[in-house]
């Protein structure tokens, strides 16, 4: 996992919304920054699509920046290439833009390891947290709150440290790049 306090690694990646570049100056907020490594076929991002939008729609207003970003291998999984993702992000209507990482150096330079992987990064882009949504799990009966990112966001917004007890998000492996 990418190490607490570190700063936010830049990028440039296609915004397959608005069929525009966008750069990491261009997406943070001024309160913080919120990076989450998502894709359209794993289905403990499908479990959590609504409520990263609600959360998004919550905090955005408050001065805090989301992007999505999908790293995936489009041969492996087509489902996740730009033209579907772009079909997800408005079916679902994602209050963000939604980047295609094609050569999968944004999910590498972040150490992603799999699909949903939530940063949370402070007004000065140094990391905070790092891991999962919350506690719920395809199946396994609890609601999705999206606790974990709020209680640090909350912090943020409040001038408290954010918790240095942080679990790794769990959820589908990135499908990376056989050369």
């Amino acid at each position: 996992m990418l190490e607490l306090g570190t700063k936010a690694p830049d990028f440039k990646l296609l915004d397959t919304v608005s069929n525009t570049a966008l750069s990491l100056n261009d997406l943070r907020g001024s309160k913080g920054t919120v990076i989450m490594f998502i894709c359209n076929h794993c289905p403990y991002v499908r479990h959590v699509n609504s409520e990263i939008v609600r959360l998004a729609y919550d905090y955005r207003v408050l001065g805090f920046g989301f992007v999505a970003v999908s790293s995936n291998d489009v041969k492996a999984h087509p489902e996740d290439s730009p033209k579907y993702m772009f079909k997800i992000a408005r079916e679902l209507n994602y209050p963000f833009p939604y980047l295609y990482d094609e050569n999968q150096e944004v999910a590498r330079a972040y150490n992603a390891a799999c699909t949903p992987d939530f940063y949370v990064f402070d007004e000065t882009l140094e990391l905070v947290y790092r891991g999962q949504l919350d506690d719920s799990r395809p199946k396994n009966g609890i609601p999705t709150s999206g606790r974990y990112i709020r209680e640090a966001l909350d912090a943020l917004l409040n001038n408290r440290k954010v918790l240095k007890d942080q679990k790794p998000s769990m959820g589908c492996s990135i499908k990376w790049r056989t050369y």
